[in-house]
């Protein structure tokens, strides 16, 4: 039975529900792996993931579809991103057909969490992995948890479907180069004084600039950009450094073969920006959020789409993506994970 959840009203925040999965890795290997009812952690206070920031993670959600399921939206890629954040920060690769298991075993052990169909909500989940025995010296840590838990969440903007206002940020992302690419709670611990800044000056996010030249879009603190231009072309910027989203990618995909958008992934200058018709932020969180007005200092780019909806092709682009996620559309072959 579903829990007594006002369901529209959920905001993007933490609640606790009844299941969590962990793994262990000790002596070079991984145990066999549990789901759990207890939501609190112990660890030394020398642990790796305290002295040096060894951890990495990963957002997903469930959902429930029309014709009564419930799925995920590609969770092969977040294995797969998960596993190059590991190799990148020196930790062992939790194997991805147990990390697609492990979310499975989360979602169907929570069902009763699993927003309605029709809602607006979704079950956020988040698989982490940490070094938890003591780390004095600057090295890896030698054993670790891999852990999963799972949220019923609202719309990461307030607002939901209604334009942002961002501001460029005078600060560049100080994760270490090439870290970039990496879901690593370090790369968020860098952003947070940034968003907090924007959020005190009364901004939703921030547009980060590439750090050499200052010329170049790259992305927010948690959502990759999109922009269309005035003749209905999908624009998003490249760069070694930004996050690989799989919304993203998975937006570029429904473009072109569902509207028969031209599609351009390329370096995107700011000095473009004022340019394009619609502009908008997309991750698993942000799914497709509109931007309305882009804020550098004294100049101020109004974005043609509007401030109160949003623009004709962000919105199908948003309306196909989640009929895709939600089952009201088909979906490409191995794009949905049908958990029970």
């Amino acid at each position: 039975m579903k829990k007594d959840l006002d369901w529209s009203s959920l905001g993007f925040g933490y609640i606790a529900t009844d299941y969590r999965y962990s793994s262990k890795f000790k002596d070079g290997a991984w145990d066999e792996g549990q789901l759990i009812t207890d939501s609190m952690i112990t660890l030394s206070e020398c642990a790796g993931v305290f002295q040096y920031a060894q951890t990495i993670f990963e957002g997903l959600k469930a959902y429930s579809t029309k014709d009564g399921h419930i799925v995920c939206f590609r969770p092969d890629l977040n294995a797969a991103r998960m596993a190059d954040s590991a190799k990148r920060l020196e930790m062992p690769v939790f194997p991805e057909d147990r990390f697609v298991d492990a979310v499975c075993q989360v979602v169907k052990a929570n069902q009763d969490w699993v927003p309605p169909y029709g809602s607006g909500a979704t079950l956020y989940i988040r698989p982490y992995m940490m070094g938890t025995n003591p780390v004095i010296g600057v090295k890896p840590a030698t054993e670790y948890e891999f852990r999963v838990f799972a949220t019923p969440v609202g719309p990461y903007f307030k607002g939901g479907a209604k334009p942002i206002v961002i501001k460029v940020s005078d600060f560049d992302r100080a994760a270490p180069h090439g870290t970039g690419h990496i879901k690593a709670g370090l790369n968020y611990a860098m952003s947070l004084h940034a968003i907090v800044t924007a959020h005190e000056e009364g901004f939703a996010e921030n547009m980060y600039l590439d750090p050499e030249s200052r010329t170049k879009v790259e992305e927010t603190g948690g959502a990759n950009f999109i922009f269309i231009t005035k003749d209905g072309t999908l624009v998003t910027p490249k760069s070694d450094s930004i996050l690989p989203s799989i919304t993203r990618r998975s937006i570029m995909y429904v473009a072109e073969k569902y509207l028969g958008m031209k599609v351009e992934h390329r370096p995107v200058y700011f000095d473009e920006v004022k340019d394009f018709a619609e502009c908008g932020l997309c991750g698993t969180a942000a799914v497709i959020s509109p931007v309305g007005r882009i804020v550098n200092h004294d100049t101020v780019i109004d974005i043609p789409a509007g401030m109160e909806e949003m623009g004709p092709w962000t919105k199908k682009l948003y309306d196909t993506l989640t009929g895709i996620q939600m089952g009201s559309i088909e979906a490409p072959e191995g794009w949905i994970k049908r958990i029970c």
